[in-house]
C-alpha cells in the first residue's frame, strides 16, 4: 500500500508540474501579449504589434499627420488637374485635326 501511495503522489506531482510548466511556457506568453495590446500567434509563438492602416503611407496614400478629409481633398485636386490636362490635350488634337482637314480641303479645292 505504501508503494502505491508513493507512486500515486509522484504521478500527481509530475502532472501538477507539467500543468504549471504548460501554463508558464505556453499559455502565459499569449495572455501577456494580449494584455499588452498585441496579437498573439500561437503557431509561431510570436507577439505582433498591430498597426493602423492610416499610419502606413504606402497603403492609404496619406501623408503622416494628414487627416482623411485633407487626403481626399488633395486627391480630388490631383484628379481635377489630370482631367484639365486631358481636356487640353484633346482640344489640341481636335485643333490639329481641324487644321489638317482645312489644309486637305484647300488642297482638293485647287
Amino acid at each position: 500500500m505504501k508503494r502505491l501511495s508513493v507512486l500515486f503522489l509522484c504521478t500527481f506531482a509530475v502532472l501538477v508540474g507539467a500543468t504549471f510548466a504548460w501554463q508558464a511556457l505556453v499559455k502565459a506568453p499569449g495572455d501577456r501579449c494580449i494584455a499588452d495590446g498585441g496579437w498573439w500567434d500561437p503557431e509561431q509563438a510570436v507577439c505582433a504589434q498591430p498597426l493602423s492602416i492610416a499610419e502606413i503611407e504606402g497603403i492609404t496614400g496619406r501623408r503622416p499627420g494628414e487627416t482623411r478629409a485633407e487626403a481626399s481633398d488633395r486627391k480630388n485636386r490631383e484628379l481635377i488637374e489630370i482631367e484639365d490636362r486631358l481636356q487640353a490635350e484633346q482640344a489640341a488634337r481636335d485643333a490639329d485635326a481641324e487644321r489638317q482637314r482645312q489644309a486637305l480641303a484647300a488642297e482638293r479645292g485647287r
